[in-house]
């Protein structure tokens, strides 16, 4: 089998601090890769400005000018991660054998890549990053974590446990993820539901050293209501269920006050027994529309058809 093209595909979104490092150690780890024909020399890397709004294109413009494995893709704005890694697959996916997306952090392990070009070589169209341990996060990520993957599981969302975005997947792969003509991206979710033949490599992880991590608690919170939302209908499920509950709750309550009223003629004592109920079912219907809520406006955004990310500049051309 003859070494294969591989393009490296690299989301940024203010990243000037911690840029100029990952360039060095990428653009090193490629080298290697072709000086021991691992990969052909036409394998490149393509940095991704998610419309930053510091030096980040900047710094890449200039790298693609410096070196000729370097080139840069700069979207018009901030589209969201999913959608600058989206945008970075499909743009390099017909320039390369296989792409290995990977954030701009390098706190995943960029010597992994080996391994991965191994799994590739082997027959994996699809090959996970899986980090071996959380020692690098703090008590609150790691049991939220634990949390997302529990959650997700619930919910009947596959997933591949302790995997971000660092992953390979060959070009019969990138072509049939672009078949998912979808607006709420959650890759993480659609990549294992491609199908071909999939394979993990395990990784330590890095503490970053540099910049601060995009991942906020409120993007965090948004990122598994958007891999929920996508791939599972169980919260609805879980509202129709609440609903009949009360429904057979309250029907027996009225019927339990009837017959207090009418067979021993008294009234059912205190205020609890009418007011607490109220404010508990209050609740329950307030939850339920807000994820009723949340499902119709998925749709919504999806009827709208508004294109996933627009390319303003690249050093391609």
């Amino acid at each position: 089998m003859k070494s294969p093209t591989v393009a490296i595909v690299v989301p940024c979104y203010n990243e000037q601090p911690v840029l100029p490092h990952s360039y060095e150690r990428l653009v090193k780890q490629l080298r290697a890769l072709i000086g021991q024909d691992s990969v052909s020399k036409d394998s490149f890397i393509c940095f991704i400005d998610d419309g930053s709004r510091d030096n980040t294109w900047e710094q890449i413009d200039a790298y693609s000018r410096e070196s000729e494995l370097v080139y840069g893709i700069k979207l018009s704005r901030n589209f969201g991660h999913q959608n600058a890694l989206l945008a970075g697959l499909i743009e390099v996916g017909a320039k390369a054998d296989c792409v290995i997306s990977i954030d701009a952090d390098l706190q995943q392990d960029e010597h992994a890549m080996s391994e991965f070009l191994r799994e590739y070589k082997e027959g994996s169209d699809i090959v996970f990053g899986v980090r071996g341990d959380r020692n690098t996060d703090s008590v609150f990520k790691r049991v939220s974590a634990d949390c997302f993957y529990g959650l997700m599981s619930v919910m009947g969302v596959r997933l591949q446990r302790n995997h971000a975005d660092y992953r390979l997947m060959s070009k019969r792969a990138i072509e049939a993820l672009g078949e998912y003509d979808e607006d709420n991206l959650f890759l993480r979710g659609i990549v294992p539901q491609i199908g071909f033949k999939q394979s993990v490599v395990n990784f330590d992880v890095r503490g970053r050293k540099l910049g601060e991590s995009k991942y906020t608690l409120p993007k965090m919170i948004s990122f598994a209501l958007n891999g929920i939302t996508s791939f599972s209908i169980t919260p609805l499920r879980i509202v129709t269920a609440l609903g009949f509950i009360f429904t057979i709750f309250s029907v027996l309550m009225s019927v339990y006050i009837l017959v207090m009223k009418l067979v021993y003629e008294t009234a059912v004592p205190g205020w609890a027994s009418a007011v607490l109920p109220i404010y508990l079912l209050g609740g329950i219907q307030l939850l339920s529309i807000g994820i009723i809520g949340e499902y119709v406006g998925r749709i919504y955004m999806e009827s709208k058809r508004r294109p996933r990310y627009i390319i303003e500049a690249s050093t391609f051309d």
